[in-house]
């Protein structure tokens, strides 16, 4: 299944958030990126059945194989492409909200050649 825009933000949140904390739960989604409740529901429904995550009895999100692999993806695409457009001087705020939309959009092909060309930057 491909997965939307926010779909991608929601696991890549379930990542960032499950670094630094024990239990991630549906509210600590929520607030992370601002939205409601039932916003936040309905996508942990969707994510849920498309066997993205799992819920545990205690309302910790859990990120399924699968899961992993698309947030980790998602979250390398976003980092590496952050650390490029500031290595290239655009403000930092700048660099990681361009990084995000371009993140979704990008094609693996295309990533790949990015994130050599930054790792030769890096040298």
């Amino acid at each position: 299944m491909h997965l939307q825009e926010s779909g991608e933000m929601y696991l890549e949140t379930i990542l960032i958030l499950s670094k630094s904390s024990q239990s991630v739960r549906s509210i600590d989604v929520g607030e992370y990126m601002g939205y409601s409740k039932p916003s936040v529901s309905r996508a942990v429904g969707l994510l849920k059945n498309a066997g993205y995550i799992t819920v545990e009895k205690d309302g910790s999100l859990i990120l399924t194989e699968s899961g992993r692999k698309t947030a980790e993806n998602i979250y390398e695409k976003h980092t590496t492409l952050t650390t490029l457009l500031k290595n290239l001087g655009v403000d930092e705020k700048i660099a990681s909200e361009d990084a995000c939309k371009i993140e979704h959009v990008i094609s693996d092909v295309s990533f790949e050649a990015i994130k050599k060309l930054a790792e030769k930057i890096d040298k």
